[in-house]
């Protein structure tokens, strides 16, 4: 199988955490809603450069209010520092308790995919939505593919629904931020 990439901050950088680092990947993953996918994901690139690294024990036991200064800092993390940085903490308080601080570990030990949904599920910030796309993204740019991981990842398995687990390429990155666009003006059109 071929490396892994992912492509979507627009720096080889950040990129790069991601592919290479669990933990970046599942609090960029945490941090992309209600702002632009490339800079929730440059998140964790920040956030390592402004703690001096990644690591959930660090980042659960960090004092509260110096993680959230961490996400406060220009440019801000998230358009909502205080409740990111809170949930960022509350995931990894989780990592620590559950996967002995792995975040590689909730998919490395997931018996399946309805499995990997679950634990997934289980963290805090990971809604049902998130969690599917966060399947679909480990078994598409990951090649991380338990038995069932389709099922798991429900349409966004196939690429009916775009998402961030599509992003290969810049081109791929415009068509998901499209169709993106797109599926908000029909909502926005039939809200009336």
């Amino acid at each position: 199988m071929p490396a892994a990439t992912f492509p979507i901050t627009g720096d080889d950088a950040a990129d790069a955490l991601l592919v290479e680092d669990p933990l970046a990947l599942l609090v960029g993953m945490l941090l992309d809603q209600q702002i632009p996918m490339e800079k929730a994901f440059r998140g964790p690139y920040d956030l390592s450069t402004r703690r001096g690294g990644l690591d959930a024990a660090a980042i659960a036991a960090a004092d509260p209010d110096d993680l959230v200064e961490s996400f406060r800092q220009r440019p801000a993390l998230h358009r909502f520092p205080k409740s990111m940085a809170d949930r960022t903490r509350a995931l990894c308080e989780a990592l620590v308790a559950h996967h002995d601080g792995r975040a590689e570990d909730v998919w490395e030990g997931a018996a399946d995919g309805a499995d990997l949904l679950a634990r997934l599920r289980a963290l805090p910030g990971f809604g049902e939505e998130k969690s599917r796309i966060f399947v679909a993204l480990l078994a598409k740019r990951f090649g991380v593919r338990p038995a069932g991981w389709e099922e798991a990842a429900g349409g966004f398995a196939d690429g009916t629904r775009l998402s961030v687990a599509d992003i290969d390429s810049r081109d791929a990155f415009e068509r998901v931020r499209a169709w993106k666009r797109e599926q908000k003006a029909r909502a926005r059109a039939a809200a009336g």
